[in-house]
């Protein structure tokens, strides 16, 4: 994942910072609970598309 393009990707629901998490190929927007794909090293964002992170899960 370009450094360039995450600085700038903001989620796309609350407009917050995303954290980028590697093994798991998503970007997480805590703010949301929202972790979107990324797919052939590009970013799907797209609320649709994106994961809803359980409660339970720790960010």
């Amino acid at each position: 994942m370009d450094k360039r393009l995450l600085e700038i990707l903001v989620c796309p629901s609350c407009k917050g910072p995303l954290l980028y998490k590697r093994a798991e190929a998503e970007l997480i927007c805590r703010a949301c609970r929202l972790a979107y794909p990324i797919q052939d090293d590009i970013p799907v964002m797209l609320e649709d598309e994106a994961r809803r992170i359980p409660p339970d899960e720790k960010l």
